[in-house]
């Protein structure tokens, strides 16, 4: 498609009805709320590894895999849901979806080892990604493009927030409760989600024939591809990426199940994906900007709580706490970016986000092992109101303007990119972390040396400090390094967010590469 099409929106399918049915509506608030369950799922559970840790007696290495089972699960199941969104319906995919993470949760709930507990929590993954991308495609089929500045903010909204609150909501549940009710809390709107979308979802009629052709090669190369890249990704920061045998032979496995999948969806009769969505422009370059964006929205989710953890001490519902501000900024800027997406030009809208974001991470590069609420308000509020100015224009251009009969398999295609963005994103910050720490701790111990008068004269303080409790020339010393290594560490997340500042600069300067948009409400004026 030309870009002129995409820009003027000529490509757009014909505009539903204006008069949006009520019934139509709650159908979609409920459908809504699942992607809420999904997403939230993933964060919700972060905060209480450790707790899940101590209730079945697992390894660090092996607690880990209860976040990472659940997010390879839902990178290979979310961009096939637009094949079986259109042979399924979106109202049996829902229902199929949110039926079978409630069932999932209920078992994660009830584990009694580490292994059973990865195996329902892929499951979990699995089944309940197909809500995610539904959603989205929801809202740019069924509603009219007038309604597109209401049900954007909703979806962006719900998109942006779950991640965000996650951890407060984890914290306080497991502070309040036990872990196990971080499972359990699905169980009851997951069932009461199941029936409304069965009583309520028309949106489509399914087309069963689809599944004659279903493309299992193409699933096989797709869950190889995708499945692998995320385990290289989670779990290469923590086992020294190609040094590990496993990390190399799942990267080689990547890069082999990658050409495959691609040979596969460009010949299949039937493609298990249909990638032609990314010759439209904005959709194209929207995904570049959804990738992104989710480097921002899952890497700050993980590197304050980080930050609160090991240099504050932080407990888990202290950081949910602290980091619930952000929440409350999306919350309250999601129908203000509704009404300005109506009245300026999206892209703008897009670049203003991104250095709001930018300007957020520009104010934590001067972190020190003293920031606490006050000092992390505003960046977190730059943050809440930068992630919703960004990434609800994203979405609406990248999917409001696509032909009726690709959005389905487009919304699998967008949503999976955010989710790798947040991947690729979580690995460079680690791995940032990391090298910086290694340096600083490098540099700080050529400057604290016998030879240095004030940090002999603080060991001297510690050692008195420490007399009569035991070695106390050792304890000081221990002391002494546990500080200095603190400060490394403080010095590193100053230098990652630095890098995080530099990356949403430059990338607010490529807002041009979109296409303008028409304006929703122009567009509708003009069709009446």
């Amino acid at each position: 498609m030309s870009a002129s099409t995409t820009a003027t929106g000529a490509a757009t399918p014909e505009a539903p009805s204006e008069h949006v049915p009520v019934s139509r509506l709650v159908a979609f608030l409920i459908m809504v709320f699942g992607m809420f369950m999904s997403i939230l799922d993933i964060q919700i559970v972060s905060a209480s590894l450790s707790e899940i840790q101590a209730g079945l007696s697992a390894s660090s290495s092996e607690v880990s895999w209860v976040q990472t089972s659940y997010l390879i699960a839902e990178v290979i199941a979310i961009p096939l849901s637009g094949f079986l969104s259109r042979a399924l319906g979106t109202r049996n995919l829902f229902a199929i979806s949110a039926a079978g993470f409630t069932f999932a949760s209920l078992m994660c709930g009830f584990t009694s080892t580490i292994t059973e507990m990865i195996v329902w929590r892929a499951i979990q993954g699995f089944l309940g990604a197909g809500m995610i991308p539904t959603v989205f495609a929801s809202a740019y089929t069924v509603f009219p493009r007038s309604k597109f500045n209401l049900v954007g903010p909703i979806i962006g909204l719900v998109a942006t927030l779950a991640p965000t609150i996650g951890p407060t909501v984890g914290g306080y549940i497991t502070d309040l409760m036990s872990w196990h009710w971080l499972f359990f809390i699905n169980i009851v709107p997951g069932i009461g989600i199941t029936i409304g979308v069965l009583a309520l979802v028309d949106f489509d009629e399914p087309h069963y024939e689809l599944l004659d052709h279903f493309d299992w090669w193409g699933l096989g190369f797709m869950a190889g591809f995708l499945g692998s890249l995320e385990y290289v990704l989670e779990e290469g920061p923590r086992n020294d990426w190609f040094n590990d045998e496993s990390i190399l032979i799942f990267a080689i496995v990547c890069v082999v199940s990658a050409v495959a999948f691609f040979w596969r969806v460009l010949t299949a009769r039937e493609p298990i994906v249909d990638i032609r969505a990314f010759a439209n422009r904005n959709f194209a370059f929207g995904c570049m900007f959804s990738f992104c964006v989710g480097i921002g929205l899952y890497g700050l989710t993980y590197i304050y709580p980080r930050y609160l953890a090991e240099v504050r001490g932080y407990s888990a519902l202290m950081i949910g706490e602290t980091m619930f501000v952000s929440g409350i900024a999306m919350f309250l800027t999601a129908p203000l970016v509704g009404r300005l997406m109506a009245l300026i030009d999206m892209r703008i809208l897009i670049a203003i986000g991104l250095l709001l974001f930018a300007g957020g991470t520009w104010q934590m590069t001067w972190i020190t092992r003293d920031y606490d609420f006050y000092e992390l308000l505003w960046p977190q509020i730059f943050r809440g109101v930068g992630m919703m100015m960004a990434m609800v224009p994203v979405n609406t251009i990248s999917l409001g303007t696509l032909p009726a009969a690709r959005v389905k398999n487009a919304s699998g295609l967008f949503n999976l990119t955010r989710n790798l963005g947040g991947a690729l994103g979580l690995a460079l910050i680690n791995t940032a972390l990391d090298g910086r720490t290694d340096f600083h701790i490098s540099r700080l111990h050529d400057k604290v040396t016998w030879g240095n008068a004030q940090a002999v004269d603080f060991l001297n303080m510690l050692t008195q400090r420490f007399q009569g409790l035991g070695d106390a020339s050792m304890m000081a010393l221990k002391q002494f390094n546990m500080i200095v290594h603190r400060q490394a560490v403080t010095m590193s997340f100053g230098d990652t967010f630095f890098i995080l500042t530099f990356f949403y600069v430059g990338l607010s300067t490529l807002v041009f590469l979109l296409a303008k948009p028409a304006n929703p409400m122009v567009a509708a004026e003009g069709g009446h």
